[in-house]
């Protein structure tokens, strides 16, 4: 089974035309440059004309892949000179997406000025923040393409692909910013951002189509490396121990106490003293209490480490939420945004209630970012799984409606899923997954938790009806695979997203259930979509964490328990640890 298999092959043979040519354009123009050595002065204009015809031809190959290729290339040949080098072309798409950024932020400083709007204005700021965070993706894609080499060519595929999608999903959140909004300063923001998301579209589309190629020759087989393997048979791994501390290589930086003990009686306190581009670990050691403070850790902040006491016992709460007039991005309790991050033992909350609709307990924008054993709570949009990759080992999520949503590269590895009691109109639903693109590497993927009742809702779990997911964007996609799956879940398993229309995003979107168990995973009776598949076991080894985003390249060394293959085999509920 694959996702749009004639899309899919379409795709691959336009992919190896387009590198083969890519590679056949490079060695066209170094075999011109050495010809070049020896020609007379009659031939230069001769030669001038042939590099134009090599820049078009290159520029062509590159853009065919593209979701807007006319765009491309009109884009492409008004920067690119006489460069016909595939690599350099990418950097020179990558840098007109930034300078056309930079413009866009100058725009909506100007909008802003004019604005009374309140929601409109608050959303222009989130939009120039979010702008920001995607010049960033952007950059950093950039740098990457000069690291680019036959000998991490998967890795820097990946890491392209990822922030591509970031860039991308920011200027999307920028536009989710203006629901409910009076004001036309949300159509100004389309109009605005129309040029900037087709840029980062195609750049995308020629990454990941290049990134197919190079799956198919099977590159990394060729160069004689170890391949990632899932054995369904393999033993436990070694961090397993039912009494041991997997986390002992962290020792506290900094105390937080609200008793004074501690060097801090604040976590916001403690992250002013996180180096700026940090490359080590620093360590919060957050003592148990109720922190009623809206913590953010930044971008400048990498490789911070939350440890408490406990996911109930060290917990940060708030209630910012939508009804009070706080779009739904700056809701968020606590915001996640510099890379690496590691959370063991915290909750997380936001208490405003199901009738202050959305209100965010965790965003999470964080490349890479860990939370183990860790509590999130709360009703409508508990955890927004915003971008980036992201892995949550042994947590606790609760929550009513699409109580974990988002774009990111999320997995969910041994984790409870607690549906809570709405109001007495509404419907719960697990997920509302963000994916707005074929070409994003995202999802939302489940395997080897639980989805049940809070003890409240037990009750009316049959007159409030309970779904798996939901299609927020067009392309959403959302995999469970063993898993238990408890009564609450309505035998349909999914509720389509309504628009203006009706029901949007049933047949492009990608739902599917693996081996799950209990009186809720029955598929037998589940909605007839386009968009819900089936997965045999070699299909489903594709969303595991060693595939679906290299997590044994980055998880194990941060010493969090984690198990890279499907099925599951080894279940392993932690408890909380003591520092």
């Amino acid at each position: 089974m694959s996702e749009g298999s004639a899309d899919a092959n379409k795709g691959r043979r336009i992919a190896i035309i387009g590198v083969s040519s890519l590679l056949l354009v490079a060695m066209v123009v170094a075999a011109v440059t050495i010809s070049n050595k020896n020609a007379s002065m009659n031939d230069i204009k001769d030669n001038e004309n042939d590099h134009v015809a090599s820049t078009i031809k290159a520029v062509k190959t590159l853009c065919h892949p593209a979701e807007y290729e006319k765009e491309c290339e009109e884009n492409l040949m008004a920067g690119a000179g006489n460069t016909t080098d595939p690599k350099e072309l990418i950097k020179i798409a990558f840098n007109m997406t930034i300078t056309k950024m930079g413009e866009r932020i100058k725009e909506t400083d100007l909008i802003q000025e004019v604005e009374k709007e309140p929601r409109s204005k608050m959303a222009l700021d989130t939009c120039k923040q979010l702008m920001d965070l995607s010049i960033e993706e952007l950059k950093k894609s950039f740098d990457e393409m000069s690291e680019f080499g036959l000998f991490n060519v998967d890795k820097v595929f990946m890491n392209l692909k990822v922030w591509l999608s970031s860039a991308i999903t920011y200027q999307d959140t920028c536009l989710d910013a203006f629901e409910n909004t009076t004001s036309d300063a949300g159509k100004k923001m389309q109009e605005l951002l129309t040029s900037t998301l087709h840029m980062s579209s195609n750049a995308l589309s020629i990454i990941t189509k290049m990134s197919d190629t190079v799956a198919d020759w099977n590159v990394t087989q060729l160069l004689g490396r170890r391949l990632l393997k899932d054995d369904d048979d393999a033993e436990p791994p070694s961090w397993v121990d039912e009494t041991g501390n997997p986390f002992t290589q962290y020792k506290p930086n900094v105390v937080v106490a609200q008793n004074g003990s501690g060097d801090f009686k604040t976590i916001n306190e403690a992250l002013k003293q996180v180096p700026k581009r940090n490359k080590n670990p620093f360590v919060i050691y957050i003592t148990e209490g109720i922190y009623n403070e809206h913590v953010e850790v930044n971008k400048s902040m990498e490789y911070v480490v939350f440890i408490g006491d406990g996911g109930n016992k060290s917990r940060i709460t708030g209630s910012r939420n939508f009804i009070d007039g706080v779009n739904t991005y700056n809701t968020a309790t606590v915001a996640i945004q510099g890379d690496h991050f590691l959370a063991i033992n915290m909750g997380f909350e936001n208490s405003a209630g199901p009738e202050k609709h959305q209100a965010v307990a965790l965003r999470v924008s964080s490349d890479k970012s860990i939370f183990y054993n860790c509590t999130m709570d709360g009703y409508q949009d508990t955890l927004y799984a915003h971008t980036q990759r992201q892995f949550y080992r042994d947590c606790t999520i609760s929550g009513t409606i699409d109580f974990v949503f988002g774009n990111a590269l999320s997995f969910f590895q041994n984790c409870t899923f607690v549906v809570r009691k709405p109001l007495d109109n509404q419907q719960c639903i697990v997920t509302a997954q963000g994916r707005k693109e074929k070409q994003q590497p995202t999802g939302i993927v489940i395997q080897g938790g639980s989805i049940v009742s809070d003890p409240a809702f037990y009750g009316v779990r049959f007159d409030n009806k309970a779904y798996l997911a939901r299609p927020w964007k067009n392309f959403s996609r959302t995999i469970i695979m063993d898993t238990f799956i408890d009564d609450l879940i309505d035998v349909e398993g999914y509720t389509p997203w309504q628009g203006p229309e009706g029901p949007m995003n049933i047949d492009t979107c990608f739902y599917a259930e693996y081996h799950n168990y209990g009186p809720g995973a029955d598929k037998s009776k589940r909605i007839k979509w386009p968009g819900i598949w089936n997965l045999n076991s070699k299909a489903a080894r594709w969303f595991a964490p060693s595939k679906f985003f290299h997590g044994g390249d980055w998880i194990e060394e941060t010493g969090t328990p984690f198990y890279p293959g499907v099925p599951l085999h080894y279940k392993h509920k932690a408890t909380d640890l003591s520092w």
